[in-house]
């Protein structure tokens, strides 16, 4: 299984008035996160979308472990879970000096801008070769 490693530091604006970083942050950078991976692997968002490909989170699932403060350096740890051609299912570890923080998982569909399913081991085999190969 190939595991992706991202850091994201925690910025002030991303913390709330207690000092502690606001919980839509998470999510945010789990797309951050995501949009490197996919970047990194040859499938950026760019890519797709000039092929007329949308990929839109269907689901998000997530556990918030521990809080992080401003400038903290989060490690983030992702993988793909489950792909199918239909569906993409990608893990998250976000992690302060090694402690879990916060773990979740995002669940995406490809689709052509006009919102029909693409099922892209048929329309994007190259696509579908990489997922395939880096899922777990």
């Amino acid at each position: 299984m190939y595991k992706h490693d991202y850091k994201h530091t925690v910025q002030y604006y991303e913390t709330d008035k207690m000092g502690v970083t606001h919980h839509s942050n998470y999510i945010r950078w789990m797309e951050e996160a995501r949009g490197d991976f996919l970047e990194k692997n040859g499938i950026g968002y760019a890519g797709m979308e000039e092929k007329g490909i949308v990929s839109p989170v269907v689901s998000i699932n997530c556990d918030y472990k521990r809080t992080t403060t401003y400038a903290d350096t989060i490690d983030i740890e992702l993988w793909i879970k489950e792909y199918d051609g239909v569906k993409l299912t990608v893990s998250y570890d976000m992690k302060l000096d090694s402690q879990t923080v916060f773990t979740a998982e995002s669940s995406h569909c490809f689709l052509t801008k006009e919102g029909k399913i693409v099922i892209l081991k048929k329309k994007y085999p190259e696509y579908d070769t990489i997922l395939n190969s880096l899922k777990g």
